[in-house]
């Protein structure tokens, strides 16, 4: 859950999130991180014709912090935007709209390697409404997705290629990716 969604989304029963267990620590994170870098340079022989687009807006740090690992892996500069799938989602009533959640594609996605970032991976409509939402940008060549946690109860045929923990949960339960690390908790 991102900071911005934290303060203007309510969850879902009107509480807030408690913290129960920090699963990640912010040095977990960074090793999580700068090992999807190697995997990502690896599955793509290199960085030429990346793009990483961070979703909205718990994924738009992570692709920051990936871009910044792979420049100093590879050597090279690695285009980084973000996208709001806001209004391709197929709950586009039931959640908050943030208009401060703006999307910047770094120039034309056709033929290139889109590398969606997100905090979270739970059902997959996000995730679905984002591949919708850059195929309005152009045709990528292939689009791979890394998430720095996947927490099951997947929805749709949606798979990670790059993760940085599993963690099975309840549907009860929520999962905060922040500075300090990954915390997850309840709502009271």
């Amino acid at each position: 859950m991102a900071e911005r969604e934290r303060r203007l989304a309510a969850p879902p029963s009107g509480g807030e999130f408690q913290a129960r267990t920090r699963v990640m620590t912010s040095d977990d994170v960074s090793r999580a991180v700068r090992r999807m870098a190697h995997e990502i340079l690896e599955r793509n022989h290199g960085a030429d014709d990346l793009m990483i687009v961070g979703l909205q807006t718990g994924g738009v740090d992570l692709s920051r912090r990936l871009a910044d690992d792979i420049r100093e892996i590879e050597g090279s500069e690695v285009p980084v935007g973000s996208l709001d799938a806001t209004m391709h989602r197929d709950d586009f009533g039931l959640r908050p709209v943030m208009p401060e959640a703006a999307t910047e594609i770094p120039g034309d996605p056709s033929g290139k390697v889109i590398v969606l970032v997100d905090d979270v991976l739970y059902t997959g409509r996000t995730v679905r409404a984002a591949l919708d939402a850059i195929h309005s940008y152009g045709r990528p060549q292939a689009i791979q997705l890394a998430v720095m946690v996947d927490r099951g109860h997947r929805e749709l045929p949606i798979r990670p290629d790059f993760v940085g923990k599993n963690l099975p949960t309840r549907r009860d339960e929520l999962v905060d990716v922040h500075d300090a690390g990954v915390d997850l908790g309840d709502v009271s």
